[in-house]
């Protein structure tokens, strides 16, 4: 993957954009800080509420759904699960797990070293 233009898409507690932090859940979580990486430098910041984050089941197909159609090309979760990890990958979309708790600026900063590598 390149460094020209990134959309990330992080699994986030609440709204609190680039200094909100990494949710212990993928499919349930809060909400979705979504991050325009282009050359390098953050361009645009967006949190996207989760339609799934009440569901017993079937959340994750759904925000694969929503990830998709915003046109995300890599996730950053705590983790994912098989189901989650098989829709990803069959939509080319790049997973990089890190700690629940990590602020989204250290996250997007861990995959873009990860992206350079």
């Amino acid at each position: 993957m390149s460094l020209g233009k990134l959309r990330i898409a992080i699994s986030t507690r609440g709204k609190g954009g680039l200094e909100d932090v990494v949710s212990d859940v993928f499919g349930r979580a809060n909400t979705f800080t979504v991050v325009d990486i282009e050359k390098g430098a953050i361009k645009n910041v967006k949190v996207l509420d989760n339609p799934a984050v009440s569901y017993q089941h079937g959340a994750g197909p759904i925000v694969v759904k929503m990830l998709i159609d915003s046109e995300v090309n890599t996730v950053i979760a705590a983790e994912f699960g098989p189901g989650v990890s098989t829709l990803l990958d069959q939509h080319n979309i790049t997973k990089i797990t890190v700690d629940a708790g990590t602020t989204v600026t250290e996250s997007v900063k861990s995959a873009l070293f990860r992206v350079q590598k």
